[in-house]
């Protein structure tokens, strides 16, 4: 008899996979109910990458047992079996790294991983604890109110912990103490105001609610003890402790499509202010110490596209913006606050959202800015890596189904050291360079046929080129100037017939490798009628379970123009034989669905969040080796509640604590603030919240 946990039913009602139908409403606008905006002709990444995945069997993760539940950051039971953790040697003081005996990214995961369930808990392996670090409502500057969920305002909410946090990044001050800097990427007002009961009976100081709980919040913390555990700091001035809203927030843009037409409005008429960040999705640290955040699904937040100019309305279309009355966008009903977001009256406002934002939180008092010279697209996030030359490589996932992977290589070097010097040339690094989007080839076109079969030559893999769009204020892409090729990219990456991809939601570079990862969430319309079949990058018609994608540039140089590639891993039940895990036996490994952040610890494992599991159980957060024997050998660390969604996550890097978002907990249908889905973390009604888990023996985790 197979040992493979039972997976649970889903709860709620939902649509597009797993997701249920309110965080399709709130968190995209129903962007699968909309059409496609890419309706362009050229290649498919999907016929790229199918055959990296059958090699292994299926999933009996470890035994019903090795798992925490965790009230208030309490142990509250393990299951029987379940042996605790190992001890562990000594840690490396903060910022090294162990090298592991195996090879970087090799290191030993010897967690027992935990099984799939529905519990409406953080579930953590036994041997672990965790603590919710800061949660929606909580004090954020000085002079913060307490928060009531009765009378909530925009002036106390732009004080406080924003709502829905995605991104999470951590950067030490010292040993002791670390800023913890998070993305608040959408509302749900069905959560967050009692007796709500619909978008149109909103008041316009609750829409300034909602606009007050986007954006950013940095958060000074200090280490509990000596342990792997982080809190806020009860002590100080909190000094670095700033909120960054779309209410308010002034942000610079900086590059070549700076004061361009296509980005002056009456309110900015030389095109280089833009008030407020929304949507900000995943993002990234920069070696110089910086925060990117990545702008997303900023078409849902306005209306009027109907009313805009004729010439723009293909423009806005490609960008998922309706120009057709039938069918209306901005659900969000933001133009009630402020008229900016009626396309009929401000049409240029929508071109001043959908790039990548940087913020000091060292310095609170600077700008944050908005990078013209990455593109504007529906970010994901941005990772960056420093070249063997000393240029910056920022890599970037376009969030859309069939829409591209794209980097960015600076014309300037990155410059070592913490200096006055030093950082302030290295915040000018994203300012200027070179934007590619990539264009992928398979090995075995021929023999895909949507069933997720391995080729006969054993691998889903084959061969890629980045494609120059544009470098300085140079268009490499016919009929487009460098300002229309950065504002839009879209229609940039269509002209050059780039590889049309499964949702490339995070990309991010191995420090110790410079290999690239990237999750490819899922795409459910493949394989429909209309619609791109299977291909060797997109093995599987219906792709409800979605892949990973292994990048290589050529000569290890990640400012390369040419790479070859792999699917590692294609998702699912492990007992379904079109999922595969990097020829591991399959028996051993968690099943896994809906990939969308990745990051590493220090010594070069790669980590996974998922957001919309189509198994039947909660999202979560596994680990696995991506060199050496456990290549292929991924284990579920730990699960979040009850329609939440895993994000973050951030391994610090002397590897003692893992930080992840629990995002839109109790997001199911028919739920409110009066009746939860979801009563984490409090017990009364759901908050998404940001969690460190730790080892309780003081060791490295995962190890």
């Amino acid at each position: 008899m197979s040992d493979r946990p039972r997976l649970l039913p889903l709860l709620g009602a939902t649509r597009h996979g797993a997701r249920d139908a309110m965080t399709c409403q709130y968190r995209c606008g129903n962007a699968c109910d909309h059409p496609v905006p890419n309706r362009s002709d050229n290649p498919y990444f999907g016929d790229l990458v199918d055959a990296e995945v059958s090699r292994r069997g299926v999933v009996r993760a470890g035994a019903a047992g090795a798992l925490v539940l965790g009230f208030g950051g309490a142990v509250a039971g393990a299951l029987a079996g379940a042996a605790p953790a190992a001890a562990a040697p000594a840690v490396p003081g903060a910022g090294e790294a162990a090298a592991p005996a195996g090879g970087v990214g090799s290191g030993a995961l010897t967690f027992r991983p935990i099984p799939p369930n529905k519990l409406d808990t953080l579930v953590v392996p036994n041997g672990y604890d965790h603590a919710v670090v800061i949660k929606w409502g909580d004090p954020v500057v000085p002079g913060a109110p307490a928060f009531d969920v009765h009378a909530q305002t925009a002036a106390a909410q732009a004080k406080q912990f924003g709502y829905n946090n995605d991104f999470v990044g951590v950067l030490p001050i010292d040993r002791k103490r670390a800023l913890l800097v998070v993305n608040h990427e959408y509302t749900n007002e069905d959560l967050m105001f009692p007796g709500f009961t619909g978008q149109d009976a909103l008041s316009v100081e609750q829409v300034r609610v909602a606009m007050a709980a986007h954006g950013m919040s940095v958060v000074e913390l200090e280490r509990v003890d000596a342990t792997g555990q982080w809190r806020p700091v009860r002590s100080g001035r909190r000094q670095y402790n700033r909120r960054v809203t779309a209410l308010a927030t002034k942000f610079e843009l900086t590059g070549p499509a700076a004061g361009s037409a296509w980005l002056r409005t009456a309110a900015d008429p030389i095109g280089r202010t833009v008030v407020g960040t929304l949507n900000n999705c995943a993002g990234g640290v920069t070696p110089w110490g910086t925060v990117l955040s990545g702008e997303e699904n900023f078409n849902q937040y306005f209306v009027g596209g109907d009313g805009a100019p004729d010439e723009l309305k293909p423009k806005l279309a490609r960008y998922g913006i309706p120009t057709d009355v039938r069918h209306p966008s901005g659900s969000r009903k933001w133009e009630r606050a402020d008229e900016r977001f009626d396309l009929a009256k401000h049409p240029n406002e929508a071109h001043r959202f959908g790039w990548v934002v940087e913020i000091d939180p060292f310095d609170p008092e600077s700008r944050p800015r908005k990078h013209t010279a990455l593109g504007r697209v529906k970010h994901e996030g941005a990772n960056v890596i420093v070249a063997k030359d000393g240029r910056v490589v920022a890599y970037m996932g376009d969030d859309e189904r069939f829409d591209y992977l794209y980097k960015f290589v600076s014309d300037k070097k990155f410059m070592p050291g913490n200096s006055w010097v030093a950082r302030k040339h290295n915040l000018t690094l994203l300012e200027s360079g070179t934007l590619y989007v990539a264009a992928l080839e398979g090995n075995s076109a021929a023999e895909i046929d949507g069933t997720g079969k391995l080729p006969s030559d054993g691998a889903f893999d084959g061969r890629g080129r980045w494609i120059k769009l544009v470098s300085g204020n140079r268009s490499y892409v016919d009929g487009m100037t460098a300002a229309d090729v950065l504002t839009f990219t879209r229609l940039a990456g269509d002209k050059v017939g780039a590889t049309k991809m499964d949702r490339p939601e995070d990309v991010e570079p191995s420090q110790l490798t410079g290999k690239v990862y990237v999750a490819l969430t899922n795409n459910t319309d493949r394989g429909k009628a209309g619609k791109a079949a299977a291909d060797e990058a997109n093995p599987r018609n219906l792709n409800k379970h979605g892949q990973i994608l292994e990048l290589v540039e050529d000569r290890g140089d990640n400012t390369a123009e040419t790479f070859a590639w792999s699917l590692p891993i294609v998702c699912g039940d492990p007992a379904d034989p079109s999922t595969h895990f990097a020829g591991y036996d399959k028996t051993r490994v968690s099943p896994i669905s809906c990939p969308d952040n990745v990051a590493f610890d220090a010594t070069g494992n790669l980590w996974i969040s998922t957001d919309g599991n189509a198994l039947g159980s909660n999202d979560g957060l596994f680990a696995t080796a991506v060199e050496g024997p456990e290549r292929g050998h991924l284990k579920q660390f730990l699960t979040v509640p009850l329609g939440a969604e895993t994000c973050g996550p951030f391994i610090t890097k002397d590897n003692r604590s893992v930080f992840v978002a629990v995002q839109h907990p109790g997001e199911i249908t028919g739920a409110s603030v009066e009746n939860p889905a979801s009563t984490w973390p409090d017990g009364d009604f759901a908050k998404p919240g940001v969690v460190v888990t730790w080892r309780l023996d003081g060791g490295p985790v995962g190890s």
